[in-house]
């Protein structure tokens, strides 16, 4: 392996040279090649005839081909030495970056490659009570720096290593056990290789390809040839030209074969090397991604086309016709051909009793996703769609057809294996929102009926739990998955706020497109009208939903009249979101964060300078009244008390906060406030047991109305100071503790006084 010193002092320029020398000698062998053929191979057949001819002539043509072949083998030589110099350059260079990084961040790097700090800019600071916590930070500092030139000296090294296999490839370099097959074949002698290539990558994936044969022979690797295969794979799955050559000449259907026995070896067969199959099935799932990657297509202007748009499915179609798309179009019908083919997977045959008993196997589409999941690289929206689409067409001509005894989620170890492909591949779906919203937009081509059979139609039941038929996609009863729906509700909730669900939280104000608050509506529409027969599953994603469009929301839950529209987004039907509101509130986490959620959108409406301020308290007050009221109705519904059967308590992930839109310091310290007081009282409700609705509103949350109204006066105090209804004293706690009420009965109203 290359050291630090050897990445930082190598002198790359000998690399250009030796190719110009390389094309230098094809010149050279190519002039050889006319001479020969003019002055030796014309006159030395020249007055001959029969046998002695034939023979003449054949060994005339094998040393005339020799000329040929050492052009082509100079040629690729020289071709690897310029990809290497370009590569090379480039991966050392990011080796340089890293090292000014460091130096910015004022430390140095010593002669192994590691970043040093000096320790004794502490010493003043000896004597401080966070002292140690400063020499922590630091040595952290000094950590990650380290890994991070480490990591990037390693792929110099990688790179390095795949230049020195393909140039052994091109010159034809073999092995003494080749060579001795040579001799004995008769076929010893030095010759030049005639079918040498200038592609670094297409002799790494043909290497790749000698190692997945062997695994699809049924053999294990020793430990050199699999830290290889490694290598090979986080050097290239990068590599458009590596990812297409291997997944080429593996097809569809040897992909699957080949991933279901990396992970029998990984889980199974082999455990001592886990890590290392499990990196390479990651690096086959990142070829597969490179490989089907399409083209960023943009308008006229230069401007990116969306997923699912018009303009998009026209380029497309377009880029069908090309000779770039090739390998998609062969690739993508291999891997509808193979879906819903059978596999032999141990995790699959030997989950439970029966499933061992009969050689329980998978499909191909629940393998592909299995695969797919472990990679780290982005997928195209469109090879995701086509993926979901064909898993949902083989589920659809096979009813059943992923239903398998066993569990597979993570309490036992299982959760890895994608049982139910369909949900998997939508889970995919959600790190890319652009593609989940392309996806599920009702205005999409067949987007309709995709979020209408997903939310709708579509049997979730994938556990079989009846007895042994032959067939595991049985015609009995079946059971859903532990984590049924994880899929859909991450794309879902991606779909309609523009934010992946896993990621990072968004760091300005959340803004919504066309496609997304299209999805909202209708996942509404449909959910809402499902009444108590809506999957709890999706309570918490429809309350994340929720919350991030809190101006909506908060507008159809603070004047269920109709009267007010939204500023920016679409108008809600109230009745749906009362239904919501009921919904999310039969789950005490779902209630929390859609609850958090209005806090924040009623000091967003405050603050508004465009609103009355008399509007926004009494806005604020109504909208209390009626989440209480949908609260209510799914409390007495479903236990006949007002609580939830677990002692109440307040726990909102950093992921759910992802989802509240981003707003100024001011009023995140009102919300703040205003959540703080929210507790209170729900910690009162937990403590008084409440059983009826009959007490007023403004007494339920007391605390709360309270701690709005000291917003809302600390941002109006000089109006509500001239209106003597709305005065600090008492006017304004009366008008909030109205509205409060007025909005917890127009909520029952609507519900139709349950």
């Amino acid at each position: 392996m290359l050291s630090y010193q050897d990445v930082v002092t190598i002198k790359l320029g000998v690399l250009t040279t030796a190719a110009t020398d390389w094309e230098d000698m094809a010149g050279g062998f190519e002039d050889l090649e006319a001479l020969y053929a003019a002055k030796v191979e014309s006159a030395a057949t020249e007055d001959t005839a029969g046998l002695t001819a034939a023979v003449r002539a054949a060994q005339l043509a094998a040393t005339h081909q020799q000329f040929k072949d050492a052009q082509t083998e100079a040629r690729a030589i020289a071709s690897i030495l310029r990809d290497a110099h370009q590569q090379l350059s480039k991966l050392i260079g990011n080796v340089n970056d890293v090292v000014e990084q460091v130096k910015a961040d004022h430390m140095t790097v010593n002669s192994q490659g590691e970043a040093v700090y000096d320790f004794s800019k502490l010493t003043p600071m000896r004597h401080d009570e966070d002292y140690p916590k400063y020499v922590s930070q630091a040595k952290n500092a000094e950590a990650a720096w380290t890994k991070k030139i480490k990591d990037a000296e390693q792929k110099v090294d990688d790179a390095d290593q795949g230049v020195k296999l393909a140039l052994h490839e091109a010159a034809g370099i073999k092995s003494w056990i080749q060579r001795a097959f040579d001799d004995a074949m008769g076929q010893g002698g030095h010759t030049f290789n005639g079918a040498a290539v200038g592609d670094i990558e297409v002799y790494e994936a043909r290497e790749a390809k000698h190692y997945a044969n062997q695994i699809l022979d049924g053999q294990k690797l020793d430990s050199d040839d699999l830290k290889e295969w490694q290598r090979l794979m986080r050097d290239n799955s990068h590599d458009k030209v590596f990812s297409q050559t291997l997944l080429n000449s593996l097809g569809a259907d040897k992909t699957l074969k080949l991933t279901n026995k990396i992970d029998d070896l990984a889980y199974f067969d082999d455990t001592k090397d886990k890590n290392a199959y499990l990196q390479i099935n990651g690096g086959i799932a990142d070829s597969l991604a490179t490989a089907t990657r399409i083209p960023d297509f943009k308008d006229a202007n230069g401007k990116h086309l969306p997923f699912g748009s018009k303009g998009y499915n026209d380029a497309f179609d377009n880029w069908l016709t090309t000779d770039d798309a090739q390998f998609y179009i062969k690739f993508g019908n291999d891997l509808r051909e193979h879906g819903a083919d059978k596999y032999d997977l141990k995790t699959a045959g030997e989950v439970d009793r029966v499933a061992k008993e009969h050689g329980q196997q998978v499909r191909g589409y629940q393998s592909l996703v299995t695969l797919m999941q472990q990679g780290h690289s982005s997928y195209s929206p469109q090879f995701l769609s086509d993926v979901t689409d064909g898993a949902i067409a083989a589920e659809r001509d096979h009813p059943h057809i992923w239903n398998l005894y066993g569990n597979f989620d993570s309490k036992n170890g299982n959760g890895w294996f994608a049982n139910d492909p369909v949900d998997g591949a939508l889970g995919i779906m959600s790190h890319n929102p652009e593609a989940a919203a392309g996806y599920l937009d009702p205005h999409a081509g067949g987007s309709d009926d995709r979020l209408h059979y997903l939310l709708k139609d579509r049997d979730w039941h994938v556990v079989n739990t009846t007895e042994w038929r032959g067939e595991h996609e049985s015609d009995g009863p079946n059971a859903l998955d532990a984590d049924e729906r994880k899929g859909l509700s991450d794309a879902l909730t991606a779909a309609a706020t523009g934010i992946d669900p896993h990621g990072p939280r968004p760091m300005g104000p959340t803004s919504h497109t066309d496609a997304n608050n299209r999805v909202f509506v209708h996942a509404l529409d449909i959910l809402s009208k499902q009444g108590d027969d809506m999957p709890p599953s999706l309570r918490d994603d429809m309350a994340k939903i929720m919350t991030n469009h809190g101006h909506e929301t908060y507008v159809a839950m603070s004047d269920p009249s109709g009267d007010r529209h939204t500023t920016d987004g679409p108008d809600l039907d109230r009745q749906q979101v009362l239904e919501m509101t009921k919904q999310i509130s039969r789950s005490q986490d779902s209630y929390n964060l859609l609850h958090t959620g209005m806090n924040y959108a009623i000091m967003d409406d405050i603050h508004n300078p465009s609103r009355r301020p008399e509007d926004t308290l009494h806005a604020a007050g109504t909208a209390v009244g009626f989440m209480e009221e949908g609260r209510y109705l799914a409390l007495k519904g479903d236990q006949h008390d007002y609580t939830w059967d677990k002692a109440w308590s307040y726990h909102l992930s950093g992921g759910m906060l992802n989802f509240v839109p981003v707003y100024g310091d001011a009023l995140q310290r009102g919300a703040d406030v205003i959540t703080s007081a929210w507790i209170m009282d729900e910690q009162q409700h937990q403590a008084d047991k409440l059983t009826s609705d009959s007490q007023a509103t403004f007494h339920h949350r007391q605390n709360q109305l309270n701690a709005i109204a000291h917003q809302w006066y600390a941002a109006n105090s000089h109006w509500a100071d001239t209106h003597t209804d709305y005065s600090h004293e008492q006017g304004m706690y009366d008008q909030i503790n109205s509205a409060a009420n007025n909005g917890n009965a127009r909520a029952r109203g609507m519900a139709g006084a349950q």
